[in-house]
């Protein structure tokens, strides 16, 4: 494409030589060079745009390519990109606390992707694979054979993940799997319905970026509501245990009150009883006994 427009701007040049050659000048000769130098000018500059722009569609073409590779190169390549893509759509919504990659369940699978839910429902498995080969292979001559075996495969690979990642006490009693490109997402369900059905019926949920993004918003609102809820749990305790101290409190101090209400009556009666004793101390003391 640079060629080509190189070698049209070249025609537009030596075209346009011509034709000021074969006029006849009808200004004086500096006027003309100041024109043609102008020119010249403008045309580096249309030149050096164009030369440019085709280097940034060279470098776009390239890009292309390179994602071509990816999608439809080897299958390790795509699933690197795929869980890329998963990786950076989780951690840009949920909290770190509440997800981990590439780590390893109880019964020794490794999933690509676990969101931590507390039980129940429990740990959410989350996973990047397809079958894109078979998908690829649709629409070509054998395209009934390939639509077959692409319905076979994804089924295939559904059954697999609710083996692997849906263990009852465990995890959640649903799965999701991960498809990184919108256009496949949208032609499995409009040309795939009964796998999808499929999907559902053996808690295998299909998802796609942006449905994804959804999902995980919705998760993430549901922790916030369940970090809130307990909190409030721990208050409500807190509470609970702050009234009962209260009340031993206060039966304490009711205990005290009648302790000190009792020595309050104790005290008067000692006093009754020293008001009775002193007038017959004083009745003996006057008594004069003599001596004998």
């Amino acid at each position: 494409m640079t060629t080509y427009i190189l070698i049209l701007l070249l025609v537009v040049i030596i075209v346009m030589l011509l034709v000021l050659l074969m006029r006849r000048p009808v200004v004086d000769i500096s006027a003309l060079r100041e024109d043609n130098a102008r020119l010249r000018e403008r045309l580096a500059e249309r030149m050096g745009a164009l030369a440019q722009n085709a280097n940034e569609l060279k470098a776009i073409s390239a890009d292309i390519a390179n994602f071509k590779n990816i999608l439809m190169g080897n299958k390790q390549a795509r699933g690197t990109f795929g869980e890329r893509q998963l990786e950076d759509l989780v951690a840009d919504i949920m909290p770190p606390e509440t997800y981990a990659f590439q780590s390893v369940l109880e019964s020794g699978v490794r999933p690509d992707c676990i969101i931590r839910l507390p039980y129940p429902p429990g740990d959410m498995i989350i996973d990047s694979k397809f079958p894109l080969e078979s998908f690829n292979r649709i629409g070509g001559e054998n395209d009934d054979s390939a639509r077959k075996q692409f319905d076979a495969d994804v089924r295939h690979h559904i059954d697999a993940i609710a083996t692997k990642y849906i263990i009852p006490g465990k995890t959640a009693e649903s799965a999701m799997m991960f498809i990184a490109s919108e256009s496949i997402f949208q032609t499995l369900h409009r040309e795939f319905p009964s796998v999808v059905e499929y999907g559902a019926r053996r808690k295998v949920f299909i998802v796609s970026p942006s449905t994804l993004w959804a999902a995980l918003n919705t998760i993430r609102a549901v922790l916030s509501d369940i970090k809130i809820k307990r909190a409030a749990a721990k208050i409500k305790k807190e509470l609970d245990m702050l009234l009962a101290d209260l009340s031993r409190l206060s039966e304490r101090a009711g205990r005290v009150q009648t302790h000190f209400a009792q020595a309050v009556n104790d005290i008067e009666q000692i006093q009754t009883s020293v008001a009775k004793i002193t007038p017959r101390a004083e009745k003996i003391k006057e008594l004069d006994f003599g001596d004998e």
